[in-house]
């Protein structure tokens, strides 16, 4: 998502015809630029500070609202839409709590750079700073979790205003922008002006790499004898899959994906060791750690990867490469800096290494034999359970395997969004959506309805826990209504698992507040069956292993309406390998050798 073009070269036109430019009420011109920008799909809930242009939406043709039941779930909504589809998303809310609501998602958004347009009404300008009735600052509130946040108070610079957040939402490192705007502004009327003078005069992102950078990156390939191309989210993002897989078949180096870069790059790929980081594969926790040079691709050495960040890759040098400048040696220092949007970098290092290997190229046959070897001795795998429930790992298996690399898969947080990553094989981008940085436990259900109105032909399933599964599972209503037949995995553990887990491990198994009451025999609050059933899905429970495909089958085959699945699972079952917090990645090394379960079979 990234342009050299100015913003106003990159407007669509307008439908030629009048003279005169036509007159809009401030409602009317926001309906109108979504339009003209090609937005189709809007995920909101109305209020009484965005009304007008509540009331102007209805009359257009080319834009679907869909009707959210929280304002979060609208936005967790609009971010499955953009990452599904490699799109920008769109969502509305009202003022104060409307808005409020929202900052979870923009948060969210901002931490995985994810390319959403949150549009917001605003009291009356003579009413800010008096406290008027669900007033809040907003875009001081959401500065620091945005690209960029707007406030309209003139009506005629709201064409200009939401082109802007849209240009700058899908261009460079993608991100949320916040368009707040006054309730005068939506009311008044001003001639509508198309395309309009958007100058963003200090917003350039650099796309092109320098070249001495990408040579001298080349070089350091050249002399490695154990490099690591560490892929982060920033390659899904710039679309950049095809050209990753050029450069690593080109130089044979081993691949790591990062949690947001799950499917940049095929996991069947001979070259793939998995996942680095707390629950990586073991290959991959110790290729970064053990490498002499790791090339970092749109990934930020987030601390969930490295580790100890002190100690982590001690021997290796680091080439960065980034469209964001903040990004570059703000955690690790780097040897070659690289700016530049990741799909025109790794085509440019792919061309600058071919040459420099035109007489020979390095030979990493020892690093790819002591790789192997960690791939033999330390297959991702899970124990059965000890108390007859089922094996999560082996319902996320299942559930990957008969729905295939073209389905999209959407993960709340904690243990289950872990097994999501490890036990589901990702074939292709825009095919895992999570979220990554800001852990956000309720993201998966409307995520998920997001991604279904994104991509209609594909096969969406949520996979939840039964703890974030209760955060917004509302909107299974909106799901119902609006015919987005998506599936939802909730592995019901009964549990806060990865708390629950974390208190097992370093806590000595005092259980403090982590047991939901989900699961039991005697106690089901709430029966997610009913649950589903009330929100006009179907629902089924799934005890024994011998039930599990069928029922997945019985969901791949329901395309009428919603379906859940309440997976009851042990309570007792962790997610493995698990680098503690705080710790060095060579922790790895230590464990491998000392505890028994450290790579579970």
């Amino acid at each position: 998502m990234s342009t050299d073009a100015t913003p106003s070269s990159v407007l669509p036109s307008a439908a030629p015809g009048k003279a005169s430019p036509e007159t809009l009420t401030g409602s009317q011109s926001v309906v109108r630029t979504l339009e003209l920008l090609g937005v189709t799909d809007v995920f909101g809930l109305p209020g009484g500070a965005i009304l007008p242009i509540y009331d102007a939406i209805m009359d257009s043709t080319r834009i679907r609202h869909i009707l959210v039941r929280h304002e979060q779930g609208g936005g967790h909504a609009a971010e499955g839409y953009a990452v599904a589809g490699n799109k920008v998303g769109v969502a509305m809310a009202t003022s104060g709590p409307g808005a409020t609501n929202l900052v979870t998602a923009i948060m969210d958004a901002h931490m995985d750079s994810v390319p959403v347009v949150f549009i917001t009404g605003q009291v009356f300008s003579t009413l800010m700073g008096t406290d008027a009735f669900q007033e809040a600052d907003i875009v001081g509130i959401t500065m620091p979790i945005t690209k960029h946040s707007f406030l309209v108070k003139d009506v005629s610079e709201i064409p200009g205003t939401i082109a802007a957040a849209y240009h700058i939402a899908g261009t460079g490192r993608p991100g949320p922008v916040l368009v707040d705007i006054t309730k005068d502004a939506q009311q008044n009327s001003s001639p509508f002006v198309w395309p309009p003078k958007v100058d963003l005069p200090g917003y350039r992102p650099i796309t092109k790499a320098h070249g001495k950078q990408v040579l001298a990156a080349a070089q350091l390939l050249t002399e490695a004898k154990k490099p690591v191309l560490y892929v982060g989210g920033g390659v899904i993002r710039a679309r950049a899959s095809q050209e990753l897989l050029e450069l690593a078949e080109a130089t044979g180096a081993p691949v790591v994906t990062t949690l947001t870069a799950r499917g940049a790059f095929p996991d069947t790929h001979k070259q793939h060791l998995g996942m680095p980081g707390m629950h990586g594969t073991v290959p991959a926790v110790l290729a970064l750690q053990e490498a002499d040079l790791i090339v970092s691709l749109g990934a930020r050495f987030d601390d969930r990867v490295t580790g100890n960040t002190s100690l982590f890759a001690p021997h290796a040098k680091i080439v960065h490469v980034d469209v964001d400048p903040a990004e570059i040696s703000k955690i690790r220092i780097a040897d070659v800096p690289i700016v530049g949007d990741a799909k025109d970098v790794i085509v440019d290092l792919t061309a600058a290494y071919q040459d420099a290997t035109r007489s020979g190229a390095p030979d990493f046959v020892e690093w790819w034999t002591y790789l192997n070897g960690l791939r033999e001795e330390f297959p991702l795998g899970y124990s059965d359970t000890s108390d007859g429930l089922l094996a999560p790992q082996y319902v996320i298996q299942r559930i990957g395997q008969l729905t295939g690399p073209e389905g999209v898969y959407a993960a709340g947080v904690g243990q289950h969004q872990m097994w999501a990553a490890q036990f589901i094989t990702y074939e292709r981008p825009n095919s895992w959506l999570n979220s990554g940085g800001a852990g956000t436990m309720g993201y998966a259900v409307p995520a998920a309805m997001g991604a279904k109105v994104s991509q209609p032909d594909r096969v969406v399933w949520a996979i939840d826990g039964d703890g974030c599964f209760q955060m917004t599972n509302q909107e299974l209503a909106t799901c119902t209504i609006n015919n987005i037949p998506i599936k939802v995995a909730i592995i019901n553990n009964s549990s806060l698992g990865m708390v629950r887990q974390w208190q097992t491990l370093f806590y000595d198994g005092r259980y403090s507040n982590t047991d939901l009451n989900t699961g039991h025999d005697t106690v089901r609050v709430p029966d997610f069956v009913k649950l589903a059933e009330a929100y006009g899905a179907l629902g089924i429970r799934v005890t024994k292993e011998e039930e599990v495909d069928a029922a997945i089958k019985l969901a791949l085959e329901t395309n009428d309406r919603p379906v859940v699945i309440d997976f009851v699972v042990s309570a007792d079952a962790m997610v493995w390998p698990m680098v503690p917090q705080g710790v060095s990645n060579s922790y790895v090394q230590y464990a491998r050798d000392h505890s028994p379960s450290f790579a579970e079979e």
